[in-house]
């Protein structure tokens, strides 16, 4: 009776970038959400997976997108839209299409590029009338819905039961199982379908220029140097409790060279210095 309650599953993927040297590459939180459809689809008998992906034109062809075929899906949607267009009313509308009908959808909690502001499977819940659960780490199938574990803060774990169909975000510390064979990308399909809202170079023009955005690296921001804590609770319970002094040192007789000794010495007292 559970293999007969899944039929279908969509992953939405997005493209990763690298934290040190920002190349594009496949997304930590998409890959985790591919390897629990993964081992999903093996416990459930007929179950299917669909890979989607929507980017603008321009942004279309990036090669770390073939990377989801290298570690196990079988081919990728590919949604083309606009330059300046959103590309949630095209993920709306493929798993809204005739014979897309999807049992369960599984994505990332957050995109590492772009916005990645982590509303996307919230707004995509709501106007497709899903229920949504956020943190999941595995998913067991069950008759008419599907037992799910969720991550909660300090370690905990609780399992609430969802009646399919849903909507699920994966937690960024989910397992990820998949390997990469480079033998399974060369195999693997990109179907590339355009959106229909999307109305090329003469619909953008007419509706007005693109807009366009500018992508720059953070600004390394100053750390400050803070000495460690070495009072026992009940002396910082008191310091937080009674307005006395928090101790400290004030040195106003002597030169700049003997006040610069004692600063000096008290960051190597508090290891925030090593010379």
């Amino acid at each position: 009776m559970n293999q007969a309650v899944i039929k279908r599953i969509a992953v939405l993927v997005s493209i990763g970038r690298h934290p040190v040297s920002g190349v594009p590459r496949y997304s930590r939180n998409d890959a985790a959400a591919l390897s629990m459809a993964s081992e999903l689809a093996q416990r459930t008998a007929g179950a299917s997976i669909d890979v989607i992906h929507a980017a603008s034109a321009h942004n279309a062809d990036n090669p770390a997108l073939s990377e989801y075929l290298a570690l196990g899906a079988a081919s990728i949607t590919l949604i083309e839209t606009a330059v300046s267009q959103d590309v949630l009313p095209a993920l709306q509308a493929q798993l809204q299409a005739q014979l897309q009908n999807y049992d369960l959808v599984l994505c990332g909690s957050c995109a590492e590029a772009g916005a990645g502001s982590g509303m996307l499977p919230y707004l995509l819940a709501a106007r497709l009338n899903l229920p949504l659960l956020a943190g999941v780490i595995a998913v067991t199938p069950g008759a008419g819905h599907v037992v799910a574990q969720q991550y909660l803060p300090k370690g905990r774990r609780r399992e609430v039961a969802l009646k399919l169909p849903a909507m699920v975000t994966v937690h960024p510390l989910a397992p990820n199982r998949l390997r990469y064979a480079y033998a399974r990308l060369r195999r693997g399909e990109i179907r590339k379908q355009v959106f229909a809202g999307y109305q090329g170079a003469s619909g953008s023009a007419a509706r007005g220029q693109p807009e366009e955005w500018t992508v720059e690296a953070a600004k390394a921001v100053p750390r400050k140097l803070t000495a460690p804590e070495k009072r026992s609770g009940h002396a910082r319970m008191q310091a937080a409790t009674v307005t006395e002094s928090r101790g400290g040192k004030v040195v106003q007789d002597g030169s700049a060279a003997d006040k610069a000794q004692i600063v000096l010495a008290y960051l190597r007292e508090h290891h925030l210095v090593n010379y």
